[in-house]
């Protein structure tokens, strides 16, 4: 009984020892500024709103270059249009269908 009182003891006295700091300690310095050029409106895409006919067209653009366009159609569900390599070819994804990818690699070969 006595025993376990002081495993108890000693296990409720440990997360206390664990909380001192040694006397040593200094404050962390500043950090460094960011790199000349380097702002954080960079990440900020710009969001265009048009009405094209019925269908209202968002473009978003990060650093000037066009890279999705979201369609909102009056009637019907909005589609987007990615440009996934960059290159100004642009792939229509909707919300409604998930993107299948299909796994294509070589089992065997002869």
């Amino acid at each position: 009984m006595h025993r376990k009182l002081l495993v108890l003891a000693l296990a409720c006295a440990l997360p206390a020892f664990a909380q001192q700091r040694p006397a040593d300690l200094q404050p962390l310095p500043e950090p460094p500024p960011p790199p000349p050029g380097l702002i954080e409106d960079d990440f900020e895409p710009e969001v265009t709103i048009v009405q094209r006919g019925g269908d209202t067209v968002e473009e978003y653009r990060l650093r000037g270059k066009l890279y999705m366009v979201k369609v909102t159609p009056p009637h019907g569900t909005p589609y987007y249009l990615v440009d996934p390599q960059g290159d100004g070819n642009f792939v229509r994804h909707s919300d409604a269908a998930p993107v299948l990818s299909v796994p294509m690699w070589v089992i065997r070969s002869w």
